[in-house]
């Protein structure tokens, strides 16, 4: 998230915060895509990570492709730490160095991937000058968590002091990881609900199938996908699958009463972040914030605290699919079409919520649970998931196929699922094709990774 939303409106009453939600509701003619994605950057010649400071700095590395992109610089306490794009574009910076494009709302998946084509061009025409490259896998493979510098965003501060508190490995979420999130759209509070669990149920399934994290500290980790291994140990206020999501009668006011329930972290009054984790956002709609007396509720505090909750999937003015690792191009692109397929088209959406129907929510857990380690083989009732995974994938290429979206050569969006098919049919996900190269041509050495998983 680039920058946090500036509205000064009241909120005084939960209808309002319900109606805050219901604001996102769209007619299916006006869905878009949203695609996000974090890539690790670290110097081509020593593999060392890249400190905000310095001629050859992620800030240089933020005013170069201002530069080159008329992007405006979004600033924190004098820093930049992010850029403004006119299309409703952004890049930030997550608490690593973590390069973060936050793209615009694009009508179908061949302008995502057009979009993201454009980005990395214009990124490595300024990184390739200050000798930087990116890592397309989803955890930094050889540097420790001490090792790893911390950018100068206020925010991030609040949260690397309130993380230690509430779970042992949120600090190596912020620093080392980096994953590719889709943003979709909704028509209505049913619609809403009906593509929060199917997409909810079906994340492990992303998981699975998006798994590129095996190494951490210069060796395998014994995971698949230790970034999704390390949310399990973040903060359980503010993550999982969101069991009560399937509870019946859930809508916006469910979910509000989750975050109205869920800690805060800060509260910014014009440019400053007041630090009051653990608060309850309850106390500051009513005026009785310990840390801030007489200060009330903005629709831009609760907007910035609905960006603090981090489930598998996420509930803003949108639904945000986070159960992912990031990867090459190809993959990124293939995360829009998968959830685009599966979520877009009504008869698909039925299918996918057919496909998870019978798992109840212990079964949805155990999944959850063990597919970090596990993957596709992953146990789930009456086959593994590597089968589901092949379901999904058949009915998100249905789905794409109904939607008939064109690009200027007559392709669909089904061009985009290839990596994934291809996945399916090896029962193979990058992260163990890369634990392979780790016992093979690599030698038993990290160090290939920085050549071999880079961004083009």
């Amino acid at each position: 998230m680039a920058r946090d939303t500036s509205d000064t409106t009241p909120l005084t009453t939960r209808v309002e915060l319900i109606d805050w939600f219901a604001a996102g509701e769209k007619p299916r003619a006006d869905f878009a895509i949203g695609t996000e994605h974090e890539k690790i950057p670290f110097y081509v010649e020593t593999r060392e990570p890249v400190p905000y400071a310095g001629e050859r700095g992620i800030r240089s590395l933020l005013e170069g492709v201002g530069r080159e992109t008329g992007w405006e610089p979004i600033l924190d306490a004098g820093h930049v730490i992010g850029l403004a794009g006119q299309a409703g574009g952004a890049i930030s910076i997550e608490p690593g160095g973590q390069f973060e494009l936050s793209g615009a709302p694009v009508a179908d998946v061949h302008a995502t991937a057009t979009e993201l084509d454009e980005h990395l061009a214009a990124t490595k025409r300024v990184a390739d000058g200050l000798g930087i490259g990116f890592l397309d896998l989803a955890m930094s493979p050889k540097w420790s968590r001490a090792e790893t510098p911390a950018m100068p965003k206020s925010r991030y501060k609040i949260m690397a002091g309130y993380m230690p508190k509430v779970g042992s490995l949120g600090l190596d979420m912020m620093l080392r990881t980096a994953t590719v999130q889709v943003n979709v759209d909704f028509a209505s509070e049913p619609d809403m609900v009906r593509k929060l669990r199917a997409s909810l149920a079906l994340q492990p399934v992303a998981t699975a199938l998006f798994a590129n994290s095996p190494f951490t500290d210069g060796r395998p980790n014994g995971f698949l996908s230790r970034r999704s291994e390390i949310w399990r140990d973040t903060d359980p206020d503010r993550t999982g699958m969101l069991g009560f999501a399937f509870d019946e009668g859930f809508g916006y006011e469910g979910y509000v009463d989750w975050l109205l329930d869920m800690p805060m972290y800060f509260v910014k009054r014009g440019d400053t972040y007041h630090d009051v984790s653990g608060a309850s956002f309850r106390d500051l709609m009513a005026g009785k914030l310990a840390q801030m007396p007489g200060e009330y509720a903005t629709v831009s505090d609760w907007a910035n605290h609905a960006s603090t909750a981090f489930p598998e999937v996420r509930l803003k003015r949108f639904l945000e699919m986070r159960g992912a690792d990031v990867g090459d191009a190809g993959m990124i692109a293939a995360q829009a079409a998968f959830w685009v397929g599966l979520l877009y088209d009504e008869a698909s959406l039925d299918a996918a919520l057919d496909l998870v129907s019978g798992w109840s929510a212990t079964e949805r857990e155990a999944i959850r649970a063990t597919v970090p380690r596990s993957g596709l083989a992953t146990p789930v009732p009456r086959r593994s998931l590597g089968a589901v995974a092949a379901e999904a994938l058949a009915i998100a290429r249905a789905g794409l196929k109904a939607r008939a979206r064109r690009d200027a050569s007559g392709r669909d969006e089904t061009i985009y699922l290839q990596p994934l098919e291809a996945i399916v049919a090896a029962g193979r996900s990058h992260a163990e094709d890369r634990l392979a190269d780790f016992e093979g041509p690599w030698k038993r050495s990290v160090d290939p990774s920085f050549t071999h998983c880079r961004f083009a």
